[in-house]
């Protein structure tokens, strides 16, 4: 969301939550589906190849967005949790959860990756409509 998509924000949460939003309304009416504004779009429906498994008692639903600067984030919807794909280029000063994409491995640790940038999304770039509760666990550590 924010200034990438020129203000607009788009929110996918998990088949029990029901939420398929752009800008806090519901615009995509039925199973499938489309929603396009000028440089994107979401798409609902059944297509692409699932990441784990399909879970028992779940339908395979499939929420693709197709973004500015050819970013695609394909998120399958699940009863109780999502899975979640993000297809793009190396953008300048990119760095985050997946590394820096400079070609060396050592440095995108979660503890580097921490040390550069810390666990907290600056003010006004957030894009999840909750607030996220940060612990180091010992898992990380491992990672």
């Amino acid at each position: 969301g924010g200034a990438f998509l020129h203000g607009h924000k788009i929110e996918v949460g998990t088949l029990d939550s029901g939420i398929l939003t752009v800008d806090g309304r519901a615009v995509i009416a039925g199973f499938p589906g489309a929603y396009h504004q000028e440089g994107w779009s979401v798409t609902y429906d059944s297509e692409g190849n699932v990441p784990d498994v399909i879970p028992e008692g779940n339908e395979k639903r499939v929420v693709h967005m197709d973004l500015p600067l050819g970013v695609k984030v394909t998120v399958f919807q699940w009863s109780n949790y999502m899975d979640v794909q993000i297809e793009m280029s190396k953008q300048p000063g990119q760095d985050g959860v997946c590394g820096n994409f400079n070609d060396n491995q050592g440095d995108d640790t979660t503890q580097a990756i921490m040390a550069r940038i810390g666990a907290r999304v600056r003010p006004g770039e957030g894009l999840l409509s909750g607030a996220a509760l940060i612990e180091w666990t010992p898992q990380m550590n491992q990672m």
